[in-house]
């Protein structure tokens, strides 16, 4: 009889766990299953999360810290996961990320991250690239450290950075009207932008990776080496862990703007389990939708 591919555990494109909510998580796993509630339609299901029936769980998050300084990725390896990283690291921008730690100490995870789990299992995600004006100013953005992030992701072993875009909302763009505007980049400025990305990754060794943005992927120059990504692909997940997965695309994302994840069950709730780290770009800030958050 042939064996089912076992499932990818996304923790979580809904909020930060491993910064905020590990105690949650690990109690989960010791109860063996998870009630996940569906964004959309707010039925809860519940999920096995054992080893026979998870194969690799995907931490996303800017702050590492917790995860990292409490052990939490060797307890779960001893228990027979597997451990896969997509690690937010973007520009020092107290405007922008205010509660995020400082540059310096999100590099020392990283570098952290790599030495304990392997560079293999860290994906470094630069996301998203802002374009900003305060009161009238001259356009500003959120790259000043890219080229510093990236030289110390080259020294870990990473070998692909990801990106994307700031996509535009109106309750983002109400939330932040008293303090600066959002702007678009031209097709042509996203287009400089992301050559001039790739060119200071080249020498790294480092792959620039886009998600969500297949119109921008088709402005690109033919020979470009910027490539669409899959934040969660079960094809290199396999490469680094051995196993199987299910390589089906996920339908739960956004296929039509360019998403290539493979399909995984995410664990997180916008409504429970809200961010704190206060992002004034994110769509899922509790400060959108007046979610208070303690």
């Amino acid at each position: 009889m042939k064996h089912e591919p076992k499932q990818i555990l996304s923790v979580s494109r809904r909020t930060d766990i491993p910064a905020f909510y590990m105690p949650w998580f690990m109690d989960r796993v010791s109860r063996g299953v998870v009630e996940v509630v569906n964004p959309f339609n707010r039925k809860v299901r519940q999920v096995a999360v054992t080893p026979k029936r998870i194969h690799t769980m995907v931490f996303w998050s800017k702050n590492f810290g917790p995860f990292l300084e409490n052990g939490y990725g060797e307890r779960l390896q001893a228990m027979g996961y597997h451990l896969f990283f997509n690690f937010t690291v973007n520009s020092r921008s107290p405007d922008l990320e205010p509660e995020v730690p400082a540059l310096d100490g999100r590099l020392d995870q990283l570098r952290q991250l790599c030495r304990r789990f392997g560079a293999a299992s860290v994906q470094w995600r630069f996301d998203p690239i802002c374009h900003f004006t305060r009161q009238g100013g001259s356009i500003e953005t959120n790259l000043d450290d890219f080229e510093t992030i990236a030289a110390s992701a080259g020294k870990c072993g990473i070998g692909t950075c990801t990106t994307s875009f700031m996509d535009h909302y109106r309750k983002i763009e109400r939330r932040v009207r008293d303090r600066l505007t959002f702007v678009e980049p031209s097709p042509a400025e996203r287009v400089r932008i992301l050559e001039n990305m790739e060119q200071t990754l080249r020498p790294l060794g480092i792959q620039l990776t886009l998600c969500c943005e297949k119109d921008t992927l088709e402005q690109l120059p033919q020979k470009s080496a910027v490539s669409a990504g899959a934040c969660i692909s079960g094809r290199r997940i396999m490469a680094v862990h051995g196993g199987r997965v299910s390589l089906r695309q996920d339908s739960g994302q956004r296929k039509s703007a360019g998403c290539g994840c493979t399909v995984s069950v995410d664990v997180g709730s916008y409504s429970l389990h809200p961010c704190r780290h206060n992002c004034l770009f994110c769509y899922a800030n509790p400060a959108c939708d007046g979610r208070r958050v303690e």
